[in-house]
Formats: C-alpha cells, sequence, structure tokens
C-alpha cells in the first residue's frame, strides 16, 4: 500500500491538530533516509515505513489503512 503526503498531514495523535506540518514532515523523512520529494510527489510503501520502528511511522501506516479501508480501497 502507498502512504501519501495526504495520509500524513491527516495523522492523529501527535499534535493539537491532526498530521503534520510539511517542515516537520521535512524534518522527519531527513532523519530516516527518506526523499521527501519523491514521498510528497508518488507516495511511499507501507513496508518501508513499517521497517523505520518509529512510533509516528507505524501509526502513519495504521491511518493509511484505515482511511483505504474506509474509502473501500484496501490493497
Amino acid at each position: 500500500m502507498k502512504v501519501t503526503l495526504a495520509h500524513m498531514r491527516g495523522v492523529p495523535g501527535f499534535n493539537a491538530k491532526p498530521g503534520f506540518c510539511v517542515p516537520k514532515s521535512r524534518l522527519w523523512a531527513k532523519r530516516h533516509g527518506l526523499d521527501f520529494r519523491d514521498f510528497a510527489k508518488n507516495g511511499i510503501d507501507s513496508d518501508r515505513l513499517l521497517a523505520i520502528g518509529d512510533a509516528f511511522a507505524i501509526a502513519l501506516v495504521e491511518h493509511a489503512r484505515r482511511c483505504e479501508e474506509a474509502a473501500g480501497g484496501q490493497e
């Protein structure tokens, strides 16, 4: 499953408002060796995010799965 920037902007539970802003998202991606521009343009495979293993990556994948299930687009 592809996780997108839209998922990142809506992931609940890490701030008062859902999601991460772009500057924090860029920092997070850099810290984990991810190409933020590629992520923003193409998304990133959920397995790659799960391999990172941090709480945000796991929550992001879970949020993306819930979004896809709600939209009827399970992969």
